[in-house]
């Protein structure tokens, strides 16, 4: 298989960064790269290949080289993430000193930090101090939104790499091929997941995170009063709570298990007082890790409504677009015979400003309460 085949709809990047990675390019390679695109564009994705392509000396060793790195096991990579909503000024601190590590076995050492544009500007300005005065033989490669979360002085040292949201078709092309997911569930979760790979995996494969989704559709097409819109806040907060903690729960256990076993604590046994600091450690970063799968848990939630009165304005509009939430066409075109294309637009808008107070750090429940109650105030002028 293609070393790139799992990459989708970024036919000019893969080329880019193939180039790039090539042992011919060496003289040309860029120490910086700031790959850039929407959410599910596969940013991360697209930053361990490339990692992977760099690090591996011939061609042929990149298939090896990359099953470390997607396991963050090899000695030549380095990765920053984060579960917190910034990133700390030390966990730079820390990766930009071994940023001046000599690669141990491949051809570069590749740095790589996802979610950059969580990074506050003074911890940025560390960064940048790093890029300014980049080790011969390392690459860094950052991950984020858009070019413009980023200080203008970082940007400027960088190579700029602008991913494209992939096609539904494609990446229900992807999970059919890559994941033996059935053609019609395929399609089904690529179009609901609006081109999100990893949600559209999800989607495909679990029936319960589908099941949510459908229930955030289903509360949304209820609300018509505010009190229906403050209950439709409450409710949607719980889907996100069972969301996140699915998505934490098997993680959660698995970290403490690996972390026991490797300070050599047998299954059922008593933590020693000395070792009970590490595992507090532990707790917290998984609690930090639950605060911030319930906000992406509200984000995907708004996601999910946004495509819901696009999908109401659309049919107001009769412009004759296909529908996100297909299975509910009936509903949708009902609900935009007694809406206005400005209701719906309004609605649409007050979307992206839940969003925009989201990623501000306004309570989630806050954030559904305040978009419920102008959708209602909009419900009760109309009538």
């Amino acid at each position: 298989m293609n070393y790139w085949a799992e990459i989708v709809g970024q036919t000019e990047a893969v080329h880019a960064l193939d180039r790039a990675a090539s042992p011919e390019s060496e003289g040309d390679l860029a120490h910086a790269w700031l790959i850039t695109g929407p959410p599910g564009s596969g940013r991360s994705n697209i930053a361990l290949r490339f990692a992977g392509a760099l690090i591996a000396r011939t061609p042929a060793d990149r298939d090896a080289v990359y099953e470390q790195v997607r396991a963050r096991t090899h000695p030549d990579l380095g990765v920053l993430t984060t579960q917190k909503l910034l990133i700390g000024i030390d966990d730079v601190r820390e990766i930009v000193t071994t940023a001046h590590y000599a690669p141990a076995e491949g051809r570069y050492r590749v740095i790589v930090i996802e979610d950059a544009d969580r990074m506050p500007e003074r911890t940025s300005n560390v960064l940048l101090k790093a890029l300014e005065e980049p080790p011969e033989r390392t690459v860094w490669i950052l991950c984020a939104p858009s070019e413009a979360d980023l200080l203008p002085t970082i940007r400027s040292r960088a190579r700029s790499l602008r991913l494209v949201t992939p096609a539904p078709a494609d990446i229900a092309r992807l999970l059919h091929e890559r994941d033996g997911i059935d053609p019609e569930a395929a399609e089904r979760a690529a179009r609901l997941a609006q081109s999100h790979i990893g949600m559209a995996r999800r989607l495909a494969s679990d029936p319960e995170a589908l099941a949510r989704r459908e229930r955030t559709v289903q509360i949304a097409l209820e609300v018509g009063t505010l009190g229906e819109g403050m209950r439709a806040a409450a409710s949607l907060v719980k889907v996100a709570e069972a969301d996140a903690a699915a998505l934490t729960e098997q993680l959660d256990a698995r970290e403490r298990e690996e972390a026991l076993r490797n300070l050599g604590v047998e299954p059922g046994a008593a933590i020693p007082p000395q070792l009970r600091s590490q595992i507090r450690a532990l707790e917290e970063d998984q609690k930090r890790r639950a605060t911030r799968s319930l906000r992406d848990g509200i984000d995907r939630i708004l996601t999910d409504l946004l495509s819901l009165y696009r999908d109401v304005l659309v049919s107001a509009l009769g412009s004759g677009a296909d529908l996100v939430n297909l299975e509910r066409a009936d509903l949708v075109a009902d609900l935009a015979a007694r809406w206005s294309p400005e209701r719906a637009l309004a609605a649409v808008s007050a979307v992206e400003r839940a969003r925009e107070r989201l990623s501000r750090g306004v309570t989630p429940g806050l954030v559904l309460e305040s978009l419920f109650a102008s959708i209602a105030v909009e419900a009760a002028e109309a009538v």
